[in-house]
């Protein structure tokens, strides 16, 4: 395998762009002679002749005028990376709030590839609930939130819109009880369209388990004491959506919204909208809607 260098390949850019090897040397604050044994190595390395030496000035051979594309592609990406992993720029701090429901599995993925890409930006993720993170967000504690709710807000942009699931344990049979039981968050903003669902529907149903803890409510599930509602498609492995042949109401879609991205402060942060937005995007989907 013959590895190309990138110095040598930005002294033959020189001599290309400066049209002779003293000027490129100039240009590269190195000695003429310097430049000229770099050139003679790429030469032999690719074993071809790069310089037309037969007139009195240098030109480039045909092989010579193909390397060059390849070689300014090359040494700009090289000097990209560096000023993207050694700039001040690209440095800081971005604030990010997700409700707890939708972390699993989008949010992981979605810090993986920005940390590639912003490795020196570090993204401080903030999980509560809906209401709790507009409110931060309109106090500016975050530069990014995601909202489960039914509707959007001014400045808001829909980056899904999916189903409300019935949730169990795996094999469970407490969706078959009576009165139905539930496990949910005190704060959880899909609980009020669940109730109103079931008291159409005429299903007597009790409270089982109303907590703060996300965990509690997983564990009362897993042990099949009581049944949850999620996203479609953000449940756990160690739950499942409930099979109930249409013995429970079907439950209303709720929005996935990104606020914060109208008021990007750099392309970190646009960086990190636009990466939510493909996370989130349905592949049918021509565009977001934005508002």
């Amino acid at each position: 395998m013959r590895n190309l260098d990138v110095t040598t390949l930005r002294s033959f850019v020189a001599v290309a762009d400066a049209g002779g090897v003293t000027r490129a040397a100039g240009f590269l604050h190195l000695t003429q002679s310097a430049v000229s044994m770099q050139l003679k190595r790429l030469e032999e390395l690719l074993d071809v002749e790069l310089l037309d030496r037969s007139g009195r000035t240098i030109a480039l051979t045909a092989s010579g005028e193909q390397l060059l594309i390849y070689a300014r592609r090359i040494v700009a990406l090289n000097d990209e990376v560096v000023e993207r992993l050694t700039d001040q720029a690209y440095e800081g701090e971005i604030v990010l709030g997700v409700p707890h429901d939708i972390v699993y599995p989008v949010i992981p993925q979605v810090l993986k590839q920005f940390h590639v890409a912003f490795p020196r930006v570090r993204v401080r993720l903030i999980s509560s609930y809906t209401r709790a993170l507009k409110e931060m967000h309109e106090k500016g504690d975050c530069d990014l939130i995601l909202t489960t709710e039914r509707a959007l807000d001014p400045k808001g942009e829909i980056l899904g819109d999916k189903p409300l699931r019935w949730i169990g344990a795996p094999g469970g049979t407490a969706w078959r009880q009576t009165p139905l039981r539930l496990a949910f968050g005190r704060q959880c903003t899909f609980r009020p369209h669940v109730v109103e669902a079931l008291d159409l529907a005429g299903i007597p149903w009790e409270i089982m388990v109303e907590t703060e803890s996300d965990r509690t409510i997983e564990a009362t599930v897993s042990a099949d004491l009581a049944i949850h509602t999620m996203i479609e498609g953000t449940e756990p492995p160690h739950l499942e959506r409930v099979d109930h042949g249409g013995a429970l109401p079907e439950l209303p879609n709720q929005l996935i919204n990104l606020y914060g991205a109208h008021s990007v402060k750099n392309v970190m942060h646009s960086t990190l909208a636009d990466f939510l937005r493909r996370a989130f995007a349905k592949p049918e989907a021509a565009r977001l809607k934005i508002v």
